[in-house]
């Protein structure tokens, strides 16, 4: 789906999060679009054709959040920005940004599997990334995801360089079917190469929808 800076395709909206999307209380703003075709999904419905979604404002995804602005300021938390692929908006969130100052947490949940002048833009505007590497090793994430991951990994570097490691949470999972605990611990090795010191190890849970590895 085509990115309008100006417009942001609001799948879901997720009050009074704590410790899953960031730092203190959160609202999640899920989006609709991804490049990724992840086998065990938890959200198809950010990318499924048919998925209801509103089309929002910033001014409008504002005035919905801020009525958890005490929340938020209290916490240290605030909105973070998920989906889907949350920087496929990257410039709906640096006018997002415009409108909260610098009161509240931003976090952008993202794959990186988006073209690099959204990741620029991103850093201008977010305070933490929360991001889903899947795995390293290219056959294994193209078997996963339907994509090649050259692009997140180039990206994840910058991210690093530009932001620091402590702005930066690596998700690592097990996922059954498709990776072992070796090739995590390999990925997990790489990533720690590339100055990633925030590391989410865990295991996928297999749901009887999810279908077998081909």
């Amino acid at each position: 789906m085509a990115n309008d800076a100006a417009d942001y395709p609001l799948v879901a909206l997720l009050r009074h999060r704590m410790g899953v999307d960031g730092a203190g209380v959160t609202t999640l703003a899920a989006s609709f679009g991804c490049p990724l075709r992840c086998r065990m999904c938890l959200n198809p419905q950010c990318w499924r054709e048919g998925t209801r979604y509103t089309r929002v404002t910033a001014r409008q995804l504002y005035d919905m959040a801020r009525v958890d602005d005490l929340y938020f300021q209290a916490t240290g938390g605030g909105v973070t920005f998920g989906g889907g692929e949350s920087l496929l908006h990257a410039d709906f969130i640096r006018r997002f940004r415009a409108l909260c100052g610098g009161a509240w947490r931003l976090t952008a949940e993202t794959s990186l599997n988006v073209p690099p002048e959204r990741v620029r833009t991103a850093l201008e505007c977010v305070d933490e990334f929360i991001v889903d590497i899947k795995d390293t090793d290219p056959d294994i994430y193209r078997r996963y995801t339907g994509a090649d991951n050259a692009r997140a990994l180039d990206n994840l570097a910058a991210v690093l360089a530009a932001a620091g490691p402590e702005r930066v949470l690596v998700r690592v999972p097990l996922i059954p079917g498709y990776n072992t605990e070796a090739d995590a611990e390999r990925s997990a090795g790489r990533l720690r190469a590339m100055g990633a010191t925030r590391l989410d190890r865990f295991t996928y849970r297999v749901m009887p929808e999810w279908p077998a590895r081909e």
